[in-house]
């Protein structure tokens, strides 16, 4: 067959296959028709972000950039003012010869090149750039590390003059409350609360954490999980500032003893994200954690999560079956639901109904009906889990399983020609079987519903801009329990720490998983009420490979560290 426009250019590029684009031309007249072949392949998993609008590139004939390898240069950028950039989503590159390289969003955006080819006077010459990537580079570009200090120390310094003490009013408290709310509407606290907001965005952060001391408010955020000290505020600015968030996540700000949850919705660097905010009351004054969820980062696939090969195919034969439950273990921050998104993505073909229960829905996956739990209006896991059951559902996904109730009604959906996934907190995959039998589930349910297990971790990843080969102490590779004949020819990796990571060494991270598919042999096992190591044991007999395993070989791939694994894995 004849193949032509952007899905030629994809099995060209060795991106996909024939049968494959076949076959999403076929599901996408199911799925939406609005929806481009491109955006629908990298939905699926199928092709990255950066494969689509690279041949995207190819097709229109523009050249593609990746902007996190370009450096950028400061004469061009300061040749373009940040609200034209951000307004068309272009970035300055290079100017010389009275050419302005551009990097466009949508290099065809004629509008936007005759205007910033006015503005400038220079000719454009247009190359093409993800958009995720365009945004980091404005970013970059137009908000350094020194003017980000700048900002936080004009707005302190506003806020040391226009703030009084507030713990000289804490004995009218009315008073103090009134004025908090007063306070947290002025100018300086609202530009502060934005700012903060902004950078942890910026930075690449999954969590944001303000923290009363005894003498300042200390922010810090969790960037690839690990926490990072990003600014110290004035103790002055400390109730206000509180006051802000919570008004933002529509909290009682009266209410300082007792914790409490909220949320913010926000659209930063024109990307729309949300916050869960928490509360928690402490010695010095309230804690505020926010969760950032990047609601456009919704890209996901089981391919980019890291899954080694041997792993992908036992997880993509697991998934294919047309009903048991399949249970994401791991700790919390540990990818599950990134995991589970990634499974609804690639079973979203238009030909199943697919519902979700979760708290709180985290991103918005087009095609599928997802509902978030309300224990104010009676709407739990338990109970909305029985409504689902009459929607006539293919697949359902239920967000934790939390208690008997809901483990059972879960097990009885599996049982009746049901897939449902779901998550438990457990260290590893034979801990799922211990912990479902702690809450009250009888062995012989759970062999029969149970059909496969994954546990996993995240670890970061080397940063590729610095990094370096090196040989392992052998102290350390026996602590892997690698088993080397040879350890002097052994090489592993390390960052030795640049601009690009921070000087951290590491950017990004990748899954180490151990999928525990549930076989003959470990139901004889599980009825039989056998310990969690002889389930794990027999499982690794049949080619399970650990969470340590996955590790070693992510190491010796060059991906992470000796010491990050060593760090997740023993400490996990």
């Amino acid at each position: 067959m004849e193949l032509r426009g952007i899905g030629a250019i994809f099995v060209r590029s060795g991106l996909i296959t024939e049968e494959q684009l076949a076959d999403v031309l076929a599901k996408q007249g199911h799925i939406n028709r609005d929806q481009s072949l491109g955006d629908m392949l990298v939905s699926m998993g199928l092709i990255t972000e950066r494969d689509r609008v690279r041949c995207l590139g190819d097709q229109w004939g523009v050249k593609f950039v990746d902007l996190a390898d370009y450096p950028l240069d400061t004469d061009a950028v300061k040749s373009l003012a940040q609200s034209i950039a951000r307004r068309y989503k272009v970035v300055p590159l290079a100017r010389e010869n009275g050419k302005l390289t551009l990097a466009m969003k949508n290099p065809l955006d004629i509008f936007a090149i005759d205007e910033i080819r006015l503005i400038t006077g220079a000719e454009i010459e247009p190359v093409i750039a993800t958009e995720e990537d365009v945004v980091q580079a404005l970013n970059r570009a137009y908000r350094s590390e020194t003017e980000v200090s700048a900002v936080v120390s004009d707005v302190i310094r506003d806020i040391s003059s226009d703030l009084v003490d507030i713990t000289e009013h804490e004995k009218e408290e009315e008073e103090s409350i009134e004025q908090l709310r007063t306070l947290s509407e002025e100018a300086p606290i609202i530009k502060l609360a934005n700012m903060i907001i902004s950078r942890a965005i910026s930075d690449g952060a999954s969590d944001l954490h303000m923290e009363p001391q005894k003498s300042i408010l200390k922010v810090r955020f969790r960037i690839d999980g690990i926490m990072h000290e990003a600014l110290d505020v004035p103790k002055k600015a400390q109730g206000s500032l509180t006051s802000r968030f919570k008004i933002m996540a529509d909290m009682d700000i009266a209410e300082k003893r007792a914790p409490q949850d909220g949320r913010i919705s926000a659209r930063v660097n024109e990307r729309d994200y949300d916050f869960r905010v928490s509360t928690l009351p402490s010695v010095y004054g309230e804690k505020i954690v926010m969760r950032v969820l990047d609601k456009g980062s919704i890209h996901v696939g089981l391919n980019k999560l890291g899954i080694l090969p041997h792993t992908l195919e036992r997880f993509e034969n697991l998934i294919s079956r047309a009903y048991g439950i399949i249970l994401v273990t791991g700790p919390t921050g540990s990818g599950k639901s990134t995991t589970l998104y990634s499974i609804l993505a690639k079973l979203n073909s238009g030909e199943k109904n697919i519902l979700t229960l979760e708290d709180p829905v985290e991103y918005d996956l087009e095609g599928i009906t997802q509902t978030m739990v309300n224990p104010k209006a009676g709407l739990t896991f338990a109970s909305g889990l029985r409504t689902m059951l009459r929607q006539d559902p293919d697949i359902i996904m239920v967000g934790e399983i939390r208690d008997q109730e809901t483990a059972l009604i879960a097990m009885e959906a599996a049982l009746t020609g049901h897939l449902v996934l779901s998550t438990l907190h457990t260290n590893d995959a034979s801990g799922a079987i211990t912990r479902l039998v702690d809450m009250g589930i009888e062995p012989f349910l759970i062999a029969s519903a149970l059909i496969g297990v994954n546990a996993q971790r995240l670890l970061r990843t080397i940063c590729p801009k610095c990094k370096e080969s090196y040989q392992p102490p052998p102290d350390a590779i026996k602590r892997l329990g690698m088993q080397v004949d040879d350890p002097d020819k052994l090489t592993f990796f390390r960052g030795k720490g640049c601009g690009h990571c921070k000087g951290i060494g590491y950017k990004g991270r990748i899954g180490i998983y151990e999928l525990m598919p549930i076989t003959d042999q470990l139901r004889d096992l599980i009825l039989a009420r056998a310990s969690s190591y002889a389930v794990k044991e027999a499982a690794v007999e049949q080619g399970m490979k650990t969470l340590r395993d996955d590790a070693m070989e992510k190491i010796l791939l060059g991906m992470t560290t000796l010491e990050e694994s060593l760090r997740v894995i023993y400490s996990g």
